[in-house]
């Protein structure tokens, strides 16, 4: 299934980077969402599974960035 997000999420997707969720695909129970994420500072469109994917800062709610730490 597809869902179209209406309006956009700001996300960040780990390693390709900040941007806007614009659909989320969901395969079923076996699969992590995949979030369908247009990049801002490249234009790319980046098909990101769940666990690459997370929310923006958002001050009002008291959320946080919290990226996990890279290896290497």
């Amino acid at each position: 299934m597809l869902t179209q997000l209406n309006p956009t999420i700001p996300v960040t997707v780990i390693d390709k980077g900040a941007g806007y969720a614009i659909a989320v695909i969901d395969y079923g129970q076996e699969h992590n969402l995949i979030w369908v994420t247009a990049i801002t500072s490249t234009g790319e469109i980046w098909c990101a599974p769940n666990p690459k994917v997370r929310m923006d800062t958002n001050w009002t709610m008291g959320r946080s960035l919290n990226l996990p730490a890279q290896d290497g």
